[in-house]
């Protein structure tokens, strides 16, 4: 994917929690229409990476840029009008309401009147971007069934969609196939690489299955205990000694001395 400037730069972060370091001096850049992807072990810092990035967390230390402005410390609300949507890692949908309507709050949450009792009413041009969501993710079958009657892999689809609905710069992913199928895997891991490339849009994602890290990134940085240790192309991540050493516990795929790829 061709990318253009850097639009999400990361600059000596460090956070602690008392007198636990879950970041040190963490600093990378992502340039517009990147998927960069963060890897490493449980409890290697990336889920705290992406709170900190996402204004949950405020860092203890150091700089985070979002298209040439400071948001270090901003509230999550604030980030996400600047156009930072983030998905977690478990499923964070409304799961009595149909799925459209589960879109159409997020897409409305968006639109000029947001707000005012008229936005609470159908707006046509929310409801195309509904329609082109439900359509992209095949979900058009199951516009009016309730979100908790998806099945798993559905239910992860649609919190993409919201995330999406908001009309994002950058997207920030947090597993987004935890508990696929490798089927719904390989599916899901295509469809996000084109719905990034159709919309020009940057990826951030923390991810656990190598074979999806490696299928749609463009950069992987690798933290360890709170520090990055790498940071290249998957190729190079691939066949990193340090990765292979710190992040498997020394591994290797079949004696070639590469990071192996599950999945």
């Amino acid at each position: 994917m061709a990318a253009g400037g850097v639009i999400l730069e990361v600059d000596g972060i460090s956070k602690s929690f008392g007198a636990l370091a879950a970041l040190h001096r963490v600093g990378f850049a992502v340039s517009q229409g990147q998927v960069f992807s963060v890897i490493g072990p449980n409890g290697a810092g990336k889920s705290t990476l992406f709170n900190v990035v996402s204004g949950l967390y405020a860092p203890t230390s150091g700089r985070v840029s979002f298209a040439g402005r400071d948001i270090a410390g901003l509230p999550p609300e604030r980030i996400s009008r600047l156009g930072i949507a983030k998905t977690f890692q478990l499923t964070n949908v409304f799961p009595t309401i149909s799925v459209g309507e589960n879109i159409r709050v997020a897409a409305q949450s968006r639109a000029p009147d947001a707000g005012r009792l008229r936005s609470l009413w159908r707006v046509p041009d929310v409801e195309a971007r509904v329609t082109e969501l439900l359509d992209a993710f095949g979900l058009v079958a199951k516009r009016d069934e309730p979100a908790a009657n998806l099945a798993h892999g559905e239910q992860r689809y649609l919190e993409i969609c919201l995330a999406l609905a908001t009309e994002p710069r950058l997207l920030l992913l947090d597993e987004p196939t935890a508990g696929m199928t490798p089927g719904e895997t390989k599916d899901a891991t295509a469809l996000i690489r084109k719905i990034a490339l159709q919309r020009g849009l940057t990826v951030l994602l923390i991810e656990h299955d190598m074979s999806v890290v490696m299928g749609i990134s463009d950069r992987v940085a690798v933290l360890h205990f709170g520090e990055k240790i790498a940071e290249g192309t998957p190729e190079a991540i691939r066949n990193d000694p340090q990765v292979i050493e710190a992040y498997l516990g020394g591994a290797e795929d079949g004696g070639t001395g590469s990071v192996t790829c599950s999945g």
